[in-house]
This record gives C-alpha cells, sequence and structure tokens, in this order.
C-alpha cells in the first residue's frame, strides 16, 4: 500500500460542499483532501468491513460474468452528461445523486475504485470524489486484471442497486474542474502546463473525433496507454514520477489534463493526485475544443 501526494490547499472562496441524510446534516469545508492511496491486490482484505465501499466501473455485463466480492457496480455511461458535444462532462448533481444512493455511498466510508482497463474510468469516478468532496478514496492497482492474476477470488451475477437508502444531497467543489477559460488561460501562463493523454496522431492531428484535428496551443502529450503496464497486469508504470518530470510536470505544476471525452484522462488525473501533483481535469476536452471554431488550435 502506497500513499502518494496531497492535493492543494483550498481557497477561502470555494463552495461548502453539504451532505443530507434524511434528518442527519453533515458538512464538510474545503481542507486540503487527504492522501489518495494506491492499493495492491494482496492489501485488499476479504470480506470488506462496512466503512469500505468498493465499486467496480464497468458494463453491466463484466460485472455480471466477474467481479470482487462484496463490490458494487457503477456503470462508466453514469460518469458522463452525454451531451453532445461534450458528451463526458460532469453529469448533472441529480443524477450522480441517484447513482450514488444506489451503491449505499456514505461520505464517511473509504471509497476504493477499479475497472477492467487499467484506471481510465476508475480514475473518473475517483475525480468526481474529489469533485463532491470525498476525502478517502484509494484505487486498486492493475483493476480487475491485477486482483485475478493475483489469485484473487472472482463472483459472478448481476448488480442488485440498493434499496431504501437515504437521500444524498450533494454539493460541488469546483476545485479540480477546468473550463475553457481555465485552459484558455492557461495557455500563456508559465507556471501551469496542459496535459494532453490521447493518442499521438490524436495530437498532431492525423486523426480527430472532433470537427477539427491538432491540439490545444502548447499542449504536451502522453499518451494514456504509456501509463500503464501490460505486464504487470494493467498496474500503474513504476517510474511514472520520472515519466512526468521529462515533460516537465513536478510538484511545482499546475496541470489541466484532457482527452476526446474525459475518459483516458480519468487515468491521468488519477496519476496526478497520487504524485501530489495540483491537477485539474479539462471535462470538456477535445470534444468540447474541437468543435468550437472560436478556440485556438496547432
Amino acid at each position: 500500500m502506497h500513499k502518494l501526494g496531497r492535493y492543494p490547499a483550498s481557497s477561502a472562496e470555494e463552495t461548502v460542499i453539504v451532505f443530507a441524510y434524511k434528518k442527519r446534516r453533515i458538512m464538510a469545508s474545503h481542507s486540503p483532501l487527504s492522501n489518495p492511496t494506491l492499493l495492491e491486490p494482496e492489501d485488499l482484505k476479504l470480506p470488506l468491513g462496512n466503512d469500505d465501499l468498493l465499486i467496480q466501473v464497468t458494463s453491466q455485463a463484466v460485472f455480471a460474468q466477474a467481479h470482487i466480492e462484496g463490490a458494487v457496480l457503477v456503470e462508466p455511461a453514469q460518469l458522463c452528461c452525454g451531451v453532445a458535444p461534450a458528451v463526458g462532462k460532469l453529469p448533472d448533481l441529480s443524477a450522480l445523486q441517484q447513482t450514488l444512493s444506489n451503491i449505499g455511498y456514505h461520505p464517511e466510508r473509504r471509497v476504493i475504485a477499479y475497472d477492467d482497463e487499467g484506471g481510465g474510468w476508475a480514475g473518473k469516478l475517483l475525480w468526481i470524489m474529489d469533485v463532491i468532496g470525498h476525502a478517502d478514496w484509494a484505487y486498486l492497482n492493475g483493476g480487475l486484471h491485477a486482483w485475478a492474476a493475483a489469485g484473487g477470488a472472482l463472483s459472478s451475477g448481476a448488480f442488485a442497486a440498493a434499496t431504501n437508502q437515504p437521500t444524498i444531497q450533494l454539493g460541488m467543489n469546483t476545485q479540480p474542474i477546468a473550463e475553457v477559460a481555465d485552459v484558455l488561460a492557461a495557455i500563456n501562463e508559465p507556471t501551469q502546463m496542459i496535459l494532453d493523454v490521447r493518442s499521438r496522431d490524436e495530437y498532431v492531428g492525423l486523426r480527430s473525433g472532433s470537427a477539427r484535428a491538432g491540439h490545444i496551443p502548447g499542449a504536451v502529450n502522453l499518451d494514456w496507454e504509456l501509463l500503464k503496464d501490460p505486464s504487470r497486469h494493467w498496474r500503474l508504470r513504476e517510474n511514472l514520477h520520472e515519466d512526468f518530470a521529462q515533460l516537465g510536470i513536478d510538484q511545482s505544476t499546475q496541470v489541466i489534463t484532457h482527452c476526446q471525452t474525459h475518459h483516458r484522462s480519468g487515468l491521468s488525473y488519477l496519476v496526478g493526485r497520487l504524485l501530489g501533483i495540483d491537477i485539474r481535469a479539462y471535462h470538456g476536452s477535445w470534444a468540447e475544443w474541437g468543435n468550437d471554431p472560436d478556440l485556438p488550435i496547432e
């Protein structure tokens, strides 16, 4: 088990998050988030205690075929607004409230997230945990593949949503979110860096999922596939600190990361948090930027 990095302290101007459970009300101001945890498969002990909420971020079909005992299901589509062109933006809070109610979420539980692809969808879920002010979360390194390779037992069967759960009222901390104005401001700011984790072909403009091809001016490129190690069952690469440093990214750098729909950049956001980097996710990503003729590109 590893604990790496601390998210920067919040300003006094940021929104206060309120969680309401029936008649009980819990309020949390934006103090610095606790250090995230990189959890190795051998460190995950079953059965889970009531203080842990283990979340698998896959399709229903994958969950029915294989999941870790005690896990609940969040589908990737539930992490996205689905509204074109920027379909990967944050969902409405009402939709998030319903999703989290269905899995028995509570702000005092430790959230442990994993997926079946090396961290993209799990990272996006954990970005949302930061957005709603959840302070205690962990990523299961390598997810379903690494767990199975380590000899972890797998269960099968469909997920049944929790019933009779208390109503959740979520607030939003905008600190982990970058919008178009934030990206524009970062282009000519030497202390900020834009990290594009699309493929090299997308970055140089050989292909695009949007009307325009290319990249945001000044952005650096690191393909998200290079953040994970298939030879180690899709665990995070062991030398990511050095990889980021070669791009000029360290704990003194403010980073905005993006991809096409803020799926792949869920992983780069997760890695940044684990490395203690001041990182935000541009959730509109290239789906928004590349479809807006008024925004600059290279």
